[in-house]
């Protein structure tokens, strides 16, 4: 790997990952109970295949994927499902949602398993069906499901797989100790990723803070086409987009995804999951999680079967409770604390913190903001973090979103550096499920407008069919009473039943047409409007930030010229897009006024 690129903003908090790395994996045990939920991913709930007195097998498909955006899930050990019932999962809400309850039998007796030999035998196709049927979601992340990622790559095409090791955020070393203990499982798993989707270049990302990782790899992916390359160590770096800018310089467009750009990013542990699925024929049913904070004896990285309940997982690392103050699932910086314990580990559970009141004390209360600006200089996705708050706050959604609220990764860079200790990020996601509310309830609202307007127009058909048998009845009569005239006018009425049949229909689809793109182009404009305008103030953000970056930073403002190159070109084609739908408006608007002067 040559040249590395940086990208804006970061920060660099206190690490505190060596509490969990002097120690290798270990298990975390069977508990009780196992809490498996049934919705462990982005998208739809998998479908329960089992029933409360059921017997399972370790590995066992307990419930299904429903639909394309959905994972299946399956049985973490043998023994006997209790119930299917609503239980609190890991959610910042501490909301329910349905999940399978297994009592292990201890038996830890295996389904039957198709492990490969060889996986170069498989095509492309039979190793996207083996990683779709383990279950695997993504490990590092949201979770979103792994064959639906790998299948995005079929839209252009691929120059580069990342397998993300850069695990950035404080207290995380899940993924640090996975490549220093398993660098094989990891790099198998990086081949038979780039075995579907035939990269250019396969590159394992880590940053140098993890050296013992980074040997490991290097052994591991020798005589391999995998490149290990270590990062500089700044947080987010491991953030999906900071991570592509830094190995290529390209940045990910505003509501896009790495695919437009030719590029596709895995975790290492799903990498890793990978290679259990497809050369032992294993499904997801553990994955590596740490366990950190003062308030344990045994802090460490644990080997968890997913359904495993917090408390289980506590125990095993020797919970002080007396001195716990504050639990936490995930990093300090985008975790959310938690007051249950009965949560259960699920496939994106990474880390847990149980923190002292020394180690990470409540936030002191916010004061009124003083503008100084920290938040925009450390905002990785070059966003303006004061004026989003602003939005946010006063509920003015709208504006927020125009300003590309949704580009934010939800780091929690701007919250750290905030010296008025504003919880910028909480104003941040409270106005996305705003927003993402009233999506939802306008289309709610859409699909009954377009189904009462359905059900009037079937209602009028009936009504005109019903005319047309009385007609006929009419008609026949008459035809009987004067059989000599029946046939001219059976004739001529069935000429002009259609030629009037073929008028309706032509001003229907004239009136369905000019409605359609009356209803839609104005939304298409202001869609476009807004597009327009986010666009010029980023470039004219840019554009200021090169002339400091020239007095101060050269190599920065060489980028910065290259950036607002192609932004700018960005910025033409959307006025060029915004003319040409208002031109479209204005002509369809014409052609319907036209019609109804003809009418």
């Amino acid at each position: 790997m040559g040249k590395l690129w940086d990208f804006h903003g970061g920060v660099h908090p206190p690490e505190r990952k060596q509490q969990t790395t002097r120690n290798p994996i270990c298990g975390a045990g069977i508990p009780d109970r196992l809490i498996v939920p049934l919705q462990q991913h982005i998208g739809a709930s998998a479908k329960c295949l089992v029933a409360p007195g059921a017997q399972v097998d370790k590995g066992q498909p307990i419930a299904s994927a429903q639909g394309e955006l959905s994972v299946a899930v399956h049985a973490p050990t043998s023994g006997r499902v209790l119930a299917i019932e609503a239980h609190p999962v890991p959610h910042p809400s501490g909301l329910e949602d349905w999940c399978v309850v297994i009592e292990p039998d201890g038996e830890e007796r295996w389904a039957t398993l198709a492990p490969c030999a060889d996986f170069r035998a498989m095509d492309a196709a039979a190793l996207l069906e083996r990683i779709r049927g383990a279950g695997i979601s993504g490990l590092g992340g949201a979770g979103f499901p792994t064959a639906i990622k790998l299948n995005s790559a079929g839209n252009g095409p691929l120059t580069t797989l990342i397998i993300n090791g850069a695990e950035c955020e404080p207290y995380i070393t899940a993924d640090q100790m996975l490549m220093q203990e398993r660098a094989d499982e990891v790099v198998t798993g990086a081949e038979i990723l780039a075995s579907i989707l035939q990269p250019q270049q396969c590159l394992i990302a880590v940053e140098d803070n993890k050296p013992l990782a980074i040997e490991a790899l290097k052994r591991a992916a020798n005589k391999t086409a995998v490149e290990i390359v270590p990062i500089p160590t700044k947080y987010p770096s491991g953030g999906e987009k900071q991570l592509i800018e830094i190995l290529t310089g390209l940045q990910v467009p505003s509501g896009g995804i790495p695919a437009d750009i030719g590029v596709i990013c895995q975790n290492v542990g799903t990498a890793a999951a990978a290679y259990r699925a497809v050369c032992l024929g294993e499904p997801l049913i553990s994955r590596v999680t740490t366990v950190a904070g003062e308030a344990l004896q045994r802090p460490g990285n644990f080997e968890v079967l997913l359904g495993t309940p917090l408390s289980h997982l506590l125990t095993q690392a020797g919970i002080d409770h007396e001195r716990l103050h504050r639990l936490i699932l995930g990093g300090p910086m985008m975790g959310f604390a938690t007051d249950n314990a009965a949560t259960p580990v699920t496939k994106t559970t990474n880390c847990i913190i149980a923190a002292t009141a020394a180690e990470l004390p409540d936030p002191p209360p916010a004061q009124p903001c003083i503008r100084c600006g920290m938040c925009e200089q450390v905002c990785p996705m070059e966003l303006l973090p004061q004026q989003l708050f602003w939005f946010s706050r006063s509920r003015q959604n709208d504006e927020a979103e125009a300003l590309d609220l949704f580009d934010c990764i939800e780091c929690g860079a701007c919250t750290y550096v905030c010296p008025s200790a504003i919880p910028l990020v909480q104003y941040y996601r409270g106005t996305k499920g705003e927003i993402l509310q009233h999506r939802a309830e306008q289309l709610k609202a859409d699909q009954a407008r377009m189904r009462f307007e359905a059900r009037q127009a079937r209602l009028a058909q009936e009504q005109a069919d019903k005319e047309a048998r009385r007609q006929a009845r009419k008609e026949a009569a008459a035809s009987a009473a004067h059989p000599d005239a029946s046939g001219a006018r059976k004739a001529a009425s069935r000429a002009d039943a259609v030629q009037a049949a073929l008028a309706r229909a032509q001003t229907k689809q004239k009136a369905q047409s000019l409605q359609k793109k009356q209803t839609e182009s104005p939304q298409d404009v202001v869609a476009l409007e807004k597009n327009l305008t986010r666009t010029r103030a980023k470039l004219e953000r840019m554009e200021a930030d090169l002339q400091d970056a020239r007095q101060t930073d050269p190599a920065r403002a060489a980028k910065l010229e290259e950036a607002i190159d192609s932004n700018r070109s960005r910025l033409r084609a959307a006025e060029k897009a915004l003319q040409t739908a208002r031109n479209l408006r204005m002509s369809d608007t014409d052609d319907g006024r036209e019609e109804a002067l003809k009418k």
